[in-house]
Order: structure tokens, then sequence, then C-alpha cells
């Protein structure tokens, strides 16, 4: 078993074009995880992940601050306590629109890059 606060994990700057965006693989591979990896990711305010595609699925909880969750052309509003399930090729993308952090723990299956 392995029980740790996730801020225990450095953060890793995502990579451009992802403009303030960090996240910590808190479950994995690492861990002998075999069929996910937990992932919890924060971006800054103004923070984005641009639209993109893949191949995997992936779950999100949406655990602190505000912004929005792209699904297809539509950008839905999200906040804490809510959560998305964004299929494997769906086009996606998520922006803090708030002032604070936006804290969001998501889960990829082993296949899935784990950061």
């Amino acid at each position: 078993m392995k029980k740790i606060h996730y801020t225990d994990v450095a953060p890793k700057a995502f990579k451009s074009p992802a403009q303030g965006v960090s996240g910590r693989v808190v479950i994995g591979k690492a861990d002998g995880a075999e069929n996910y990896c937990m992932r919890v990711i924060e971006l800054a305010p103004g923070g984005l992940v641009p639209p993109h595609t893949h191949p995997w699925e992936h779950e999100q909880f949406y655990h602190s601050g505000t912004g929005q969750v792209l699904s297809g052309e539509d950008w839905i509003d999200v906040g804490p306590g809510d959560v998305a399930f964004i299929p494997a090729d769906a086009r996606h993308g998520i922006r803090n629109t708030g002032t604070e952090p936006m804290v969001i723990v998501c889960s990829v299956p082993p296949f899935a890059p784990e950061l």
C-alpha cells in the first residue's frame, strides 16, 4: 500500500503549448500500478491545456478552482466536485478561468504517458 499527500510529489511543468500547467504522478508504474495512472494536474490562473486528442480515455475530478473543459467545440464550466469522462480520440482541453489554482485529479490507462 502507498499513502502520501499529493504535494509530497514534486510537480513537473507541462511542455509548450500548455501554459501555466504542472502535474504530479501520485500513483503510477513506479508504484506497481498496472491498470491505471493517477495524476494531479494544477493550472495556474490563466493556465491552459490547449485542444488536443489522443487514443486513450481519461477521467477527471475537479478538486478546486474554477475553469472550463473543452468538449468538441464547446467550453463547459467546471468547479469543485465536478467530474468529466473524456473518451478516447475526443477533442478536449482545459483552461483555468478563475483567480486561484485549479486542481484536477486525472486517471489514465497504463499505456498512456504518465505525464
